[in-house]
């Protein structure tokens, strides 16, 4: 269960750091808003996923989903580049995760 909980920290985390594009500098109430609660949640999720999960572990996974996430919105959604390189190297990332779930 606390894998869940670790994994929807992450997707928390995608959505603070995508939320923190749509602040224009914490100067814009609702985005604001939603990105400090997303933090909240995120942070509040991760220190419950680290009761029973490895600290090291947990708070890697907790970054690795949250960055790959985050930069496949942006691909996605923001219009970013897209290159071989960039996905090349978030599958690395996202085989990192997935090697920590399986030796935790």
């Amino acid at each position: 269960m606390n894998w869940i909980i670790l994994v929807v920290a992450g997707l928390f985390e995608i959505c603070w750091a995508i939320g923190l594009k749509f602040t224009d500098g914490f100067t814009r109430l609702w985005p604001t808003v939603f990105t400090v609660l997303a933090m909240l949640l995120s942070v509040g999720l991760l220190g419950i996923a680290m009761k029973t999960l490895p600290v090291g572990t947990a708070y890697a996974v907790w970054v690795g989903v949250g960055a790959v996430g985050t930069a496949l919105v942006g691909m996605v959604f923001l219009g970013e580049v897209v290159s071989a390189a960039r996905l090349a190297s978030l599958a690395l990332i996202a085989a990192g995760i997935v090697g920590l779930k399986l030796s935790a």
